[in-house]
């Protein structure tokens, strides 16, 4: 079968009833009704908040989760990256349902290219208070008793926490986007003498970034934005990368 990986950043969703919702599942429906499509990249913050298995956010997004599981029995191979703003999805999407969990960056050799995925929340090495909560919230503690808490209380610190960090994001946007961009060239810069890539794809950082890296005659980057400004799902065949399928 020939390559088709879609990938897919920082949608955010609060409920079902919202249009970019119900733009989703129409997305997974479509991708649903072809054979077609082999790999789907989550790469985080699909939803505002998702803590662990926590039925509350199962049963919220259930018809999400319904089109994911059809396309997995499909043969889709789903990976999904956790965000800033889920959380301990092996429990769920890894265990329950199989897809492949990433918490930090991975390469795939698809087709005859090699790609860098990861959410974005580690690009900047400078941020020392958010890294910091990240490593906190990764902590075998943080991790044991986060599935363990109340329902109604995971929901009410999440949301909170959700708040600040969106807050956060936004701050970034609207005050510094050049700072932003910089900040996922310099990464990507790094990145591509560790290791050389033919595309790097990340999100968490609400700006469109995309362009070619210096040091190379064809890599390139791209940033996925966010559902906020505008739906976006890139696509990568055995042809090249497509900024944005959803146009």
């Amino acid at each position: 079968m020939a390559l088709k990986a879609y990938f897919l950043s920082d949608i955010h969703l609060k409920s079902i009833e919202e249009p970019n919702a119900q733009r989703l599942l129409e997305f997974f429906r479509s991708l649903r009704s072809t054979e077609e499509i082999t790999h789907l990249f989550l790469l985080g913050d699909i939803f505002d908040l998702w803590i662990a298995d926590h039925f509350y956010f199962v049963n919220k997004f259930s018809e999400i989760i319904l089109e994911l599981r059809r396309l997995h029995a499909l043969g889709v191979e789903i990976h999904y990256f956790e965000g800033n703003h889920d959380l301990y999805l092996d429990r769920f999407f890894g265990k329950e349902l199989g897809f492949h969990i990433h918490v930090g960056p991975g390469y795939f050799h698809l087709g005859h290219f090699q790609i860098r995925i990861e959410h974005g929340d580690q690009m900047d090495p400078h941020d020392l208070g958010y890294r910091f909560l990240r490593w906190l919230l990764r902590t075998p503690v943080i991790k044991w008793v986060a599935p363990r808490l109340p329902s109604r209380f995971v929901v009410w610190l999440g949301e909170k926490m959700s708040k600040t960090s969106r807050e956060y994001t936004t701050a970034i946007k609207t005050i510094s986007a050049e700072r932003a961009i910089e900040v996922i060239r310099l990464h990507a810069a790094r990145a591509f003498v560790e290791r050389p890539f033919d595309f790097f794809l990340c999100g968490h950082i609400h700006v469109d970034c995309d362009y070619r890296v210096p040091e190379s005659d064809s890599a390139r980057v791209l940033n996925l934005g966010s559902w906020h400004d505008h739906p976006r799902a890139a696509l990568i065949t055995d042809e090249g990368l497509t900024p944005n399928v959803l146009n």
